[in-house]
Parts: C-alpha cells; structure tokens; sequence
C-alpha cells in the first residue's frame, strides 16, 4: 500500500516512516471502515472553521489540511494509523483555531471573540502599551468575522503551557518568577486586574464591581519556539510538526523562553484613581481569603494571593531546592489583604533574592520533593555530565 501524507508541511523529500505507524491489512482496513461511517469526520465547530478558510487564506493565514473544502483522509489507501497522520488530529477548544502566517510561516492563534469584548478592548490596549516588561499576551491583527458581524477573529502568537516542557534546573523556576512579577506589576501600573469579570455596577457602592478573580496556571503560557527550532504540533503539543515523531525540547537555560499572562475575557481595566474594589467568588482557584460574593475586597491583592499561590502550589511544594520562593510566598499569601505588598514591591524583593543565589545554585537540577536517595544518586551523576556537555557547547560555540 502507498504511505499517506502525515505532515501538514510539505517537504521534498519525506523521511521513511518508522515501522511503528504502520497497522496489519485486516487492522488498517477496520480503520477504513470507521472512518467511512464517520469517526475522524469534522466536528460542528470544525465546520465553522472550514468556512472561514477562504478569508483566512486571502487575509495570509494557512489552515491546516484537514480543513481543507477538497479534504480526503491521507490514511485511506494506506495501512498507516490514522492516529500517525496529522489530518486525523481533532480541534481540542471550538474557539481557537491555529493557522501558519503565509509570509514567515510563523504559527498563531486565531481566537473568536465578541466585538464588543472586554477581551479584545484590554488585550488591542495592551499590545499598545508595549514595553520589555510587557509579557502580555500580544495581539497581531484583529479581523472581521467573515460569519458573523458581532465577533472579530484575534490573531496571537501560538503559545504553549509554561511548564510544558518541565522547568529543569533552578534558573528555570527563577525566570518564570522574575517574568511573572514583571508581567503583573505591568498590568497593575496600567490599572488592570487579570481576569475580572464584570457583571454589575453596585448602584449603593460606587466603582465596586461584581466579577470572577483568575490568575491560574493555565493563564500564563510561553513562546515555545525557543526550544521547539524545529516546531511541534498545535493540538498534540509533544508531538513533531508530522504528529509521528516525538518533539523534543531544547533546555531552558541555553535557550531562554519568555512567559505571558493570557485570556483577558474576564479582565477588568479600572479608571485612574478610582479604587479597585471588586466583588465576586468564581475562578479556577477560589481559595483568596477574602474573596466574596457580598463584601468588597482590592481587585489587586487578590492578583498577588493568586500568583503566590502559583509559585506556592507548582513550583515550592514541588521542587526541594526553589525553598528561597518560601520567604516571597508567605508574603504574597498573608491572608490579611493590607499586609500583601504591591506587585512592584514584590519584584523588588524578588530581584534582591535573585541577587543572592550563585551561578552553580541556578544551573543546578531541580530536585523533586518525592525523589528517593537512590534516584537522587542517580540523577545528581546525570546531571554533572549533561552540565558538563553542556559548558562544552557554550564554550565551543
């Protein structure tokens, strides 16, 4: 049987497949069978997709394969898995969809949003802003929605979550940290309160909004290319571009990344001295003390309890040696809100901490706090040897 198509990027000369893609004739012909009755078939909101194809590609965004009017299954024919063939793969979130832009091929995010948003508003004012601290999310283009007149298409670079891959060695943990503290004492100075959603205006307290408080790990996310030169896939993100070959990652420390706040859909943007007072108890984490659905609380300290509470949960509870996070913690967790310092106050104090740990501290392996000693041994004798390459390399050039 001919091989199929597996890579959403042509090549001239494709590599031999691996013999672990291809299925038995009796297999690849049940295969066959399924996906004529429909099981790989275009999802309702892929269809929507579909339809945007044509303006999508007028305006210099590519779509992938499977989205194609004229598209046909690449496995069918074929006794590759279909689950080994890069049309198969399935849209995971019906309002974004990843494209490559035509002119540099780079890939974005294409997100659905309403026109009259708070997202869009916050997100266009953002990218306005600008600056190195900015580590916002940016937005490259906004376009009308070619099938509906109350929604705008916001075109973003492709991000991936922060800690996939997993940070490996301290400094790791130090620059996610170092980056977040700016990006927040960034929005704070521009008056805005990560993921706030308003949905009234108290008439018997003034400027009090009704919203849900979310900074979550799942907000902030990295430009991965750095450690991906070679790409990875948009939907399987551990996967390579063809979605037959593991992606594997470059190291942080050699190859830094950097970090972004996203999804301000539930973004709030407060007026110059008025206060930022809020409230509201729906979120992802909902543990800030003093959040309520009744009683006032500052929009702000609520963004510092959950960014400690980040640094708290994944990444000091988890790794042994990132106990210099403890001090930075239990700061920004106080649960009185009046003793959490402002977020430019805890980027001091976090540069002042930075300042003490030495070079062999940062380039140094993390160390699971569930490691036995045995694993320790072992992983410790890795280490030493992948440093050691490692300085080779930056030394060599």
């Amino acid at each position: 049987m001919p091989e199929a198509s597996s890579s959403f990027q042509a090549t001239s000369e494709p590599k031999k497949l691996p013999s672990y893609v291809f299925l038995p004739p009796e297999i690849a012909e049940h295969y066959a069978e399924q996906t004529r009755k429909g099981s790989y078939k275009l999802l309702p909101a892929e269809l929507e997709w579909r339809k945007r194809r044509e303006f999508l590609d007028k305006k210099g965004y590519t779509l992938r394969p499977r989205y194609a009017l004229d598209w046909e299954p690449s496995w069918i024919g074929t006794n590759i898995a279909p689950d080994f063939c890069e049309d198969s793969i399935i849209l995971n979130d019906s309002r974004i969809m990843d494209a490559r832009r035509q002119n540099d091929n780079k890939l974005v995010a294409i997100k659905r949003v309403r026109r009259d948003s708070r997202e869009l508003e916050i997100a266009q004012f953002l990218t306005s802003v600008g600056g190195s601290d900015h580590h916002c999310i940016s937005v490259l283009e906004v376009l009308d929605d070619p099938l509906d007149p109350g929604r705008s298409l916001l075109v973003m670079p492709y991000l991936r979550p922060y800690d996939n891959p997993e940070f490996n060695v301290v400094a790791d943990v130090v620059d996610f940290a170092m980056q977040t503290l700016k990006g927040l004492t960034f929005m704070h100075q521009h008056r805005i309160a990560h993921r706030l959603w308003h949905i009234t205006i108290s008439t018997s307290r003034p400027m009090i909004l009704t919203i849900a408080r979310d900074i979550a790990p799942t907000n902030i996310m990295m430009d991965g290319t750095p450690l991906y030169p070679e790409g990875f896939h948009p939907v399987r993100i551990h996967q390579a571009e063809d979605a037959i070959y593991d992606a594997r990652p470059l190291p942080r420390i050699d190859h830094p990344v950097t970090y972004y706040y996203i999804d301000f859909g539930l973004s709030v943007r407060f007026a110059e001295g008025a206060p930022s007072l809020v409230v509201g108890k729906v979120g992802q984490r909902t543990d800030v003390p003093e959040m309520s659905s009744t009683v006032p609380y500052d929009a702000f300290k609520a963004d510092v309890y959950a960014l400690g509470d980040i640094f708290d949960r994944d990444l000091e509870q988890k790794w042994k040696n990132v106990h210099f996070l403890r001090p930075l913690i239990e700061i920004m967790k106080q649960p009185d809100p009046c003793l959490r310092p402002p977020a430019h106050e805890l980027l001091k104090m976090f540069r002042q901490i930075r300042a003490t740990l030495h070079d062999t501290t940062l380039r140094w392996r993390l160390v699971l706090r569930t490691e036995q000693p045995y694993e320790r041994l072992f992983n410790d004798t890795v280490a030493v040897a992948r440093s050691g390459l490692s300085n080779l390399k930056r030394m060599v050039g």
